[in-house]
């Protein structure tokens, strides 16, 4: 270890500080450019495709749609809340799209259903299902009632949903499972 203090050391005895203006961070040597193994478009037959730099939208979001639809959101939610209640989804993946109160409700029903399937020894299985075209009432700009069927083998149910605008964005603020 002596060997590789040995020049630091050697240098701040002389009187020199141990790091000094001549000791500078180099960048890193870069890679060389690796040539693209996949054929050229032309060679393929089609015309090579051209890059169009644009700047980004600030209002881009990752998930489009939700936020100005309010009937897909509501489809989303209601397939999202049969899954959660049957077990084959987690309740945390509907935090943000719903109010503290519908996920307290959620989470009780949760619970009693995961208690009834451990009771008869039923597994958590994802359900087959067939989601309805929603039905929406509008109550204003900022309040949507919604009613979606959810169509199962062996039975029909309808979920109700009111969506209310929170922050530019759609939240369930009730929702009930018939």
């Amino acid at each position: 270890m002596n060997a590789l203090l040995a020049p630091v050391l050697d240098r701040a005895a002389g009187g020199v500080a141990a790091f000094d203006d001549t000791d500078t961070l180099r960048p890193p040597a870069t890679r060389p450019p690796v040539a693209d193994a996949r054929p050229e478009a032309s060679a393929l037959g089609r015309p090579p495709l051209s890059v169009v730099q644009q700047d980004p939208d600030p209002d881009l979001r990752l998930v489009t749609g939700l936020d100005d639809d309010p009937s897909l959101l509501s489809a989303k939610l209601a397939l999202c809340v049969i899954e959660i209640l049957a077990g084959a989804r987690a309740l945390d993946q509907l935090g943000r799209w719903v109010s503290d109160s519908v996920y307290v409700q959620l989470l009780r029903r949760t619970v009693i259903a995961s208690r009834s399937r451990e009771a008869l020894g039923d597994d958590a299985r994802r359900p087959r299902v067939r989601v309805g075209e929603p039905m929406i009432t509008r109550l204003g700009d900022s309040i949507v009632d919604a009613v979606v069927m959810i169509h199962q083998p062996t039975r029909s149910r309808a979920v109700a949903l009111r969506l209310e605008r929170h922050r530019k964005r759609w939240r369930a603020t009730a929702i009930s499972v018939l």
